[in-house]
């Protein structure tokens, strides 16, 4: 029996149309049961709410803004946040948002002036919308912003908190770990140390898998467009470093991710 597997974080919108519907296409034959598909802004939005219509039962839709772009105006969110309202019971969760912290660096290493005020700003609005709507977060939060992030999720007493490609400081993933946020682990969990070193230390039972496709990986990735089956060897190097039959590792996180989104 083939493995089973969902995709926790995709960016379905952002491929090309032929590699997009290859992927929807090919998706059983690998084992891969649902794409969790993250949008970018409210146009992605829209373009990832036509890929669940067009696919019910294998797209499952988040609507948000990432973070690491300029932040919305007032007038911007209120637009998208409105919309995310109105077609909320669609959705999966809210997402892909949280804060910059790749654009902090680019800015510092620029010696330009950054400013995460909007940002912490704007991710406290998406926080209560997500409570409001009784629905997850998936966050883009990493190193130090996952502190941040920790803050305002415990401020609004939100705990259904997916953390995507997470990486941070043991302190972190220790107060993580104590309020059962979830993380997703991607490819480059077979050749980066740091993801190894992560999984090592973060309960399988808190953990699921992802793509963040298109994002190419490398290693014995390189080159090859980005597609779910990868996961399935991002599962297998899981289930090495857990000491656990890939078999096993599979389907604990399949459950985890159903459990989680509901699907």
């Amino acid at each position: 029996m083939v493995n089973q597997y969902i995709d926790a974080h995709i960016h379905l919108d952002r491929y090309e149309e032929l590699d997009r519907n290859r992927i929807v296409k090919e998706m059983a034959d690998h084992g891969v049961q649902g794409l969790i598909s993250v949008s970018m802004d409210l146009a992605s939005s829209m373009a990832t709410r036509s890929l669940y219509l067009a696919h019910p039962g294998q797209v499952h839709p988040a609507y948000g803004y990432h973070p690491e772009q300029p932040p919305l105006a007032a007038a911007e969110l209120e637009a998208l946040t409105a919309w995310i309202r109105a077609h909320h019971s669609e959705m999966i969760a809210v997402g892909e948002v949280g804060l910059p912290y790749y654009s902090r660096l680019e800015a510092e290493a620029d010696g330009r002036a950054f400013s995460y005020a909007p940002y912490t700003e704007m991710l406290e609005k998406f926080i209560q919308l997500a409570v409001e709507l009784n629905k997850p977060i998936i966050l883009h939060a990493v190193y130090e912003d996952a502190d941040l992030a920790c803050d305002l999720l415990e401020k609004h007493d939100l705990q259904r908190a997916h953390f995507h490609w997470f990486k941070g400081a043991a302190d972190t993933i220790d107060r993580m770990i104590h309020n059962r946020y979830m993380i997703s682990i991607t490819p480059d969990v077979q050749y980066e140390e740091e993801i190894q070193q992560l999984v090592k230390q973060y309960p399988l039972e808190l953990m699921m898998v992802e793509t963040d496709g298109p994002w190419p990986f490398e290693g014995p990735f390189a080159g090859q467009m980005t597609h779910p089956h990868m996961l399935s060897e991002a599962v297998a190097k899981i289930a090495e470093l857990k000491g656990i039959s890939s078999e096993e590792a599979a389907q604990r996180l399949l459950y985890n991710t159903k459990s989680f989104y509901g699907v």
